[in-house]
């Protein structure tokens, strides 16, 4: 439970956490303006990050990066050194966030574990990760990073962006890049849909920073996850976080595995993913991702899963397999939640997911009072993420307004928040219990289920519409 620890948690941010922040906003400034000629203001922000790396390991090549690109010797391994170091500052301030709040969940976590050293690996190549990545299409990607930096933010147009649709695609058609295509694919569409840059008034500069950054490191030498070790146990599930976008929805459970043979209980996560148009809202994206009916019913169905040799990566990511999984007994998350989730094991954080934005601890929350878009519990306060609420869900603001318990997710994004997964509220002196997964198998509200009808089913005509296509 996030009890009388809220204050704790919602106190005077970490130390440094600020100035961290400030060296990140000076790259990013200067990333907006562009490093074909680096003006004083810039060069003074690329300075200064290079400083804050002094006595690092990345020091003396940070200094170096910044005199090289200050010179107009822009390589691809001087904006990976500067993408490094602007991703060491935001990992130092997603560390004290974290701690922070682990501190007042008296949450235990687990260290990370680095990989043995196999010697370094080569630009462009892949990382021992089971297979060969192709070097020319993770340099192709580089090449347009690089297009972006040279460019600026203020100078990116529609032909700057348009190389990207032909290394995005040929990523795409290769199983480990397509995280990287996906990210890539983001960028591109919103620097599209901004085009020309240079009339916006205002910038998403640190957004697009990150984006940048993840970018150059995923593409310098390809995805990294270490080895996945099989995991046999129950998956009590706590709730679903479901990602909606114009071109790709995701569901990512939440949950605790009591591990096979006994051991400490762990938070673990899981997810399944599709393309989509952005057509399709609402309860329909569930149908999208219909190829997984274990996990979808689970959802539905509010039960455990039983696995067998499920496939568990070091950060606590699930590699979801169907015929690895199997139903199992009825799970309320809300019990789950209070008797195993305040003992419950984290998993430690991949060296590249050290980010602020990647924070999402599940939390259980009673007795607490909702003042607008606030929850106030023991005289402390914290703001409530409804923006994150999915449309496809029982689960809506006016219910989260009504609630007295909530098994959210606790998020960092300039302030601490929290975002409703489940909610128990009395409407109408009646109790009502929602879950955002509910609606997993469709909707079971008889009026959305009439809409839904009177509309018509937009994934299978789309699906029809392709499959004509491609017979064609």
């Amino acid at each position: 439970m996030l009890d009388l620890q809220l204050g704790e948690l919602t106190a005077a941010g970490p130390e440094g956490v600020d100035d961290a922040l400030g060296l990140v906003d000076g790259f990013d400034g200067a990333l907006a303006h562009g490093f074909a000629r680096i003006g004083e203001e810039p060069a003074a922000a690329l300075a200064a990050l290079a400083g804050a790396m002094a006595g690092g390991p990345l020091g003396e090549r940070a200094a170096e990066a910044v005199d090289k690109v200050i010179a107009g010797s822009i390589g691809d391994e001087h904006l990976a050194v500067l993408a490094g170091a602007r991703a060491a500052l935001t990992g130092a301030v997603h560390d004290a966030l974290l701690t922070r709040l682990d501190t007042a969940l008296h949450r235990e976590r687990a260290p990370w574990e680095p990989a043995p050293a196999t010697g370094a690996v080569p630009s462009g190549s892949a990382p021992a990760t089971g297979a060969e990545l192709p070097g020319n299409l993770l340099a192709g990607c580089r090449a347009w990073l690089r297009e972006l930096a040279i460019a600026g933010w203020r100078g990116v147009d529609h032909d700057v962006v348009a190389p990207s649709d032909q290394a995005i695609e040929a990523l795409l058609a290769v199983p480990a890049l397509r995280g990287l295509a996906v990210l890539l694919d983001g960028l591109a569409a919103e620097l599209r849909a901004s085009c020309p840059v240079s009339t916006m008034d205002r910038l998403p500069a640190r957004r697009w920073g990150d984006l940048w950054t993840r970018g150059v490191l995923l593409s310098r030498s390809g995805p990294w996850h270490g080895g996945a070790e099989p995991v046999s146990g129950r998956l009590l599930i706590l709730g679903a976080d479901v990602h909606e976008h114009a071109t790709v929805v995701r569901v990512q459970v939440h949950g605790i595995l009591e591990p096979a043979g006994g051991g400490p209980a762990r938070l673990v996560r899981t997810g399944v993913a599709a393309a989509k148009v952005d057509t399709i809202v609402g309860p329909a994206v569930w149908r999208l991702v219909s190829g997984h009916p274990v996990l979808l019913g689970a959802l539905a169905g509010h039960r455990a899963l039983d696995l067998t040799d499920m496939p568990l990566l070091p950060g606590g990511d699930l590699l979801w397999h169907e015929d690895r999984a199997a139903a199992g007994e009825e799970a309320d998350p809300f019990t789950t939640a209070r008797v195993l989730l305040g003992a419950a094991q984290a998993a430690p954080v991949p060296p590249l997911d050290r980010h602020s934005v990647r924070i999402a601890e599940p939390v259980l929350v009673e007795g607490y009072k909702i003042d607008g878009g606030t929850l106030e519990l023991g005289g402390s306060r914290i703001a409530l993420d409804l923006d994150r609420l999915p449309t496809g869900t029982p689960l809506t603001p006016e219910l989260v307004a009504a609630s007295s318990v909530c098994l959210g997710l606790v998020r960092w994004d300039g302030r601490w928040l929290l975002q409703p997964l489940a909610v128990q509220a009395t409407v109408k002196k009646k109790p009502v219990t929602a879950h955002t997964g509910d609606w997993a198998l469709g909707p079971t509200d008889p009026k959305v289920v009439k809409a839904e009808a009177k509309a018509g089913d937009a994934v299978a005509v789309l699906r029809e519409r392709a499959g004509r296509l491609l017979r064609k």
